[in-house]
């Protein structure tokens, strides 16, 4: 098994910066990718930015692309998600994954709540 702890969400203005990390731990021998994911209230969840495990290979929502970089560090099986320019309609639950093959995430974290008002 493999847990996800996420944290780094909280409240900021319109324009402001939040960074989240996600840190891995448990079976973390076979992780292929890891990413984000969000879900607005009311809303269906949402592909945010996803980076491979041994290219950093990255890619990104087109909402979100030019504003928000993901970054890795294999050595701490963690994630990051730096979000800069925050918009209002960036507020949503923010869902760190992660993927042991190709086709789908396995594990998900329990979320941390992003909140930009403006």
């Amino acid at each position: 098994q493999v847990q996800l702890v996420e944290s780094g969400g909280g409240l900021v203005q319109a324009g402001g910066s939040l960074r989240l990390s996600c840190a891995a731990s448990g079976r973390t021998l076979s992780i292929h990718a890891m990413g984000w994911f969000r879900q607005a209230l009311g809303k269906g969840r949402e592909f945010v930015a996803d980076i491979s495990w041994s290219g950093g290979n990255s890619d990104y929502a087109d909402s979100v692309r030019g504003r928000f970089t993901i970054s890795r560090d294999n050595a701490k099986n963690s994630v990051y998600l730096q979000m800069n320019s925050l918009k209002p309609e960036d507020t949503a639950v923010y869902y760190c994954a992660l993927a042991t093959g190709h086709s789908q995430y396995d594990y998900w974290g329990q979320g941390t709540q992003v909140t930009c008002s403006s």
